[in-house]
């Protein structure tokens, strides 16, 4: 209001606009525009739920939808069986038509020739002579009949058809104008066609027999008749042959379903092969074919998954899969007779098959669950011979977990048949690999340390070992390697090969086989995914070995950022012949140790050696650069900070890098995150007061200092100082090899033990997890 009075005291100009002018405009635009961007991400964050609420949705939608599939798949399944039964109601029609218009025209001339001969003559009664044939033909037919003399009776019949037009038609004249002589050949032709559908009836007819009363059938045409009498003597011996074989299925648990696909497909392709032979190709008696065989097959199905095995046994899979593979190439088979069963099979044995596997997978993991409740004693073990020391180094210690778990693959791989794998490779590779996953979460258990994947949810689990020194626990990580990068894709090619041979062998149409395994890629996937479980396994490792270094029984960190303060002359050594702090030659002397052991156990693994080495100088680093308590020291402000504790920490730092650089195993990773500690620490000590132009010397410096140290430490030249170590930093005895690995790094004899050093290695990094060969 002041500013406004005092405004208003001086007189204004239009070219000058007034303060209270220029603040109003400003802070109203300002205001609009925070409003702005606060409504702005309001509507952001709206559309952000919006679209996961819409991608879950969506996949529920998409679950629904693959059931859907499957319940359409039965519906086409039936409509097809509903599209045949039409059909052949259609063709049944047809024929029936077409001989009723044969009959009508054949009525109708002869009643134009009895008229004309009516106009030409009077009247012409037969002759005595033709009545006497009618009724000796009549008294024959009688006495043929009588003594069930079928054929002499069709001969009969036939030659009769022929001799006289009148009776030339099939003997359903719509006419009402029928001659008695005409009536009575045809009660006789169907007392005839009783007989023959009496033969054809009898469960004891053989197979001529039964072959002669349908030709009679089909001479006399009844052929649709005959057709349906065929199926059902077929049909009933079938059902013979399957209540017989039936009480063995017991006996035959693995073999039994391809005895039964033997029977059902072999009558099935006796059926087609009568019914030329006796009435010809004809479409409408394939497509009964169809569906009665149809019909059989979702019968046997049926039978097969009645009389199975427990779902959960090696039989069980091993059954279903010679059950897959005995059909398929029984349908294959029929094709050639234009029968095509291969699809529906496929429908109604998959979800069979599909739950016999994961029965089995399910049963898998219990057992690998099982190999964690064994004797310890038994769980490492140097034995060759064994499918494990097989594929990997005579020398290495494997431990009996790798067998074992190698054991259960096998057992189960066993089980297929090429046919399976052909159809169900991809399904196989997911659950070997689920199986893989519960294995490596059985040895992460056995690590030392809790777990902290909240996604093992089976504590309850009794784990009777423990993998407590290093060259066990080395021994499980090089078992692990070996399984997943060696063992267990040997095991899945070889059986794939088999089923590649056996492809190239095979012969039948393409329709009935279908796509063929897995492609490259999906196994180099599967590749990968294994290897992800590893590293989840070697990260669990790296994570618990280091914590054990870093945190003493008592929780206190042996790496503390108060060292680096002032007043703490007992944990610092600084003089003019500068190393690294303590817990940091302690940390060198335990790799030291810990590659020394490696190079026992995993002789021949160098690559395995590199990894893990590499993996634990990472995770130190990483465990410094997250680890918010230890940068609080320097954050504190009731606490002084000088410049050597800049120094000695650059330096510690260098000298993780020259630790991993010597040793071999040098990493792009482990650079990135020390260069970031240090402009960290840098920033930390400047914004202290610490001017770092001043308090730091040149890099070069601390790269000489740091490789002069290691030289010092693996030569056993500074035997005071790792003495002095060694009074203040006590390596852990739970870990160590004590019998087998120095305690302290200036015991060490030769730099050979450092996983092998070599200076000429330094120039390129390795990374941690196996890149695809």
């Amino acid at each position: 209001m002041e500013s406004s009075e005092e405004e208003d005291d001086f007189p204004t100009h239009e070219w000058i606009t007034p303060q209270s002018s220029i603040t109003a405009i400003y802070q109203s635009d300002t205001e609009k525009g925070i409003r702005k961007i606060c409504t702005e991400l309001l509507d952001l964050k709206d559309a952000v739920e919006n679209l996961c609420g819409n991608m879950q949705s969506k996949y529920l939608a998409f679950l629904r939808l693959s059931e859907e599939v499957i319940e359409v798949e039965q519906e086409i399944i039936e409509l097809q069986k509903h599209v045949s039964a039409q059909g052949i109601l259609v063709q049944d029609l047809i024929s029936g038509v077409c001989r009723e218009l044969e009959v009508w025209h054949k009525c109708n001339s002869e009643a134009v020739n009895i008229e004309e001969n009516i106009q030409t003559s009077e009247a012409v009664s037969p002759s005595s002579e033709s009545e006497d044939m009618k009724i000796n033909f009549l008294e024959t037919m009688d006495v043929l009949l009588a003594e069930h003399k079928v054929e002499d009776a069709l001969l009969a019949f036939d030659a009769e058809e022929k001799r006289r037009a009148e009776l030339n038609d099939s003997g359903e004249n719509s006419s009402n104008e029928v001659s008695p002589y005409k009536a009575a050949f045809l009660k006789r032709k169907g007392m005839l066609v009783d007989q023959l559908v009496e033969i054809s009836e009898q469960s004891s007819v053989c197979n001529g027999e039964l072959k002669k009363a349908l030709s009679g059938l089909a001479k006399l045409g009844k052929g649709s008749l005959g057709h349906q009498l065929l199926l059902k003597a077929y049909g009933s011996r079938l059902q013979k042959k399957i209540d017989t074989f039936l009480p063995l299925c017991s006996i035959y648990l693995e073999t039994y379903t391809a005895t039964l696909s033997q029977i059902v497909f072999s009558t099935i392709s006796l059926v087609k092969r009568e019914s030329v032979s006796i009435f010809g190709d004809v479409p409408s008696y394939t497509n009964r074919i169809v569906q009665w065989a149809e019909c059989e097959i979702e019968a046997f199905i049926h039978l097969v998954k009645e009389n199975a095995p427990p779902s959960d046994t090696a039989s069980a899979l091993c059954s279903a899969s010679i059950c897959l593979q005995a059909s398929l190439s029984h349908c294959s088979l029929l094709e050639s007779q234009g029968l095509k069963f291969s699809k529906l099979l496929m429908v109604l044995l998959r979800p069979y098959l599909e739950e016999v596997l994961d029965m089995n997978i399910r049963r898998a993991k219990r057992r690998v669950v099982d190999l964690a409740r064994d004797d310890d004693t038994m769980f490492f073990s140097t034995e060759t011979g064994s499918p494990l020391s097989a594929a990997a180094s005579s020398n290495i210690m494997l431990n009996s977990t790798g067998k074992k778990f190698m054991c259960i693959v096998e057992d189960i791989l066993e089980q297929f048949t090429p046919m399976t794998v052909s159809h169900f490779g991809g399904t196989i590779l997911h659950n070997l690999l689920q199986l893989f996953d519960k294995y490596v979460e059985t040895l992460i258990k056995a690590l030392p340390g809790p777990s902290e994947d909240d996604t093992l949810t089976e504590h309850k689990e009794a784990i009777h070992f423990r993998a407590e020194t290093d060259s066990q626990q080395l021994a499980l990580l090089g078992t692990a390697y070996t399984v997943a990068d060696e063992l267990l894709p040997m095991a899945v090619s070889r059986t794939f090969t088999l089923e590649t041979d056996d492809k190239e062998g095979s012969t039948g149409s393409s329709e009935s086989i279908g796509p063929f395994a897995v492609s490259t890629v999906e196994f180099k996937d599967w590749r990968r995914h294994l290897q992800h479980s590893l590293d989840k396994l070697r990260d669990h490792f790296c994570l618990q070995y280091i914590l054990t270094f870093i945190y003493s029984r008592e929780d206190s960190a042996r790496l503390d950022a108060r060292m680096y303060l002032e007043g703490r002359g007992d944990d610092l050594f600084w003089d003019s012949d500068p190393l690294p702090s303590l817990p940091f030659q302690a940390l060198f002397g335990r790799l030291q140790q810990l590659a020394s052991v490696a190079g026992d156990v995993l002789l021949g693994k160098e690559k395995i050696q590199k990894i893990l080495l590499s993996r634990l100088t990472e995770t130190v680093v990483m465990w410094i650069s997250n680890e918010q308590e230890f940068w609080d020291v320097f954050e504190d402000k009731s606490v002084q900070l000088q410049p050597f504790g800049l120094q000695q920490l650059i330096l510690d730092m260098h000298f993780i890098v020259e630790i991993a650089v010597c040793g071999g195993y040098p990493s792009r990773n482990v650079q990135q995150i020390v260069s970031a500690i240090i402009t960290r620490a840098i920033g930390t000590f400047s914004a202290r007061g610490i001017d770092p132009q001043s308090a730091l010397p040149e890099d070069e410096w601390f790269l000489d200092t740091a490789k002069a140290a290691i030289n010092k430490l693996l030569l056993g030249t500074s035997g005071s100082e790792a003495s002095e170590a060694d009074e203040h930093i006590v390596i852990h005895d739970e870990i160590s090899d004590s019998d087998e690995t120095p305690s302290s790094p200036s015991t060490m004899h030769s730099e050979d033990s450092f996983a092998s050093a070599n200076m000429g290695e330094t120039e390129s990094p390795v990374y941690f997890t196996d890149p695809e060969t």
